[in-house]
């Protein structure tokens, strides 16, 4: 399996500093941390040639992963596409809370049922 098909070449760059990328270059440089408190090294001053190393890595890693990602989900939405394309009948348009209320009562409700005023119609007259 290739990690990256051909396809994804259609698809738009991520950003460089998104949230993949971020993390896991955090996490590699936290690594080299570890590894230097591990071996009783000075933990931030030894090994900053490892330390960017790390953050390298695991900034493309992260920048990949996102790659990834997106193709993952524009190849979903792709087939989800194709497939409301070719059976509409179970897409039909769904009415909504505003077009059952005002199909009930001929107005517009939608505010009185947030603000709680009764309808003209609703009222008792004495």
């Amino acid at each position: 399996m290739v990690f990256l098909p051909d396809e994804s070449r259609g698809l738009p760059p991520p950003p460089i500093a998104n949230r993949n990328s971020v993390w896991l270059g955090l996490v590699g440089w936290a690594s080299a941390l570890v590894d230097n408190a591990f071996n009783r090294r000075p933990v931030i001053r030894a090994g900053v040639h490892r330390q960017v190393l790390y953050a390298t890595v695991g900034w493309c890693v992260g920048y990949y992963i996102s790659k990834r990602a997106d193709y993952i989900h524009a190849k979903l939405d792709r087939d989800l596409m194709e497939y409301m394309r070719q059976h509409p009948e179970d897409f039909k348009e769904k009415a909504t809370f505003t077009k059952t209320c005002q199909s009930s009562r001929g107005e517009n409700c939608l505010f009185r049922v947030f603000l709680h005023f009764p309808a003209e119609s609703d009222i008792k007259r004495v």
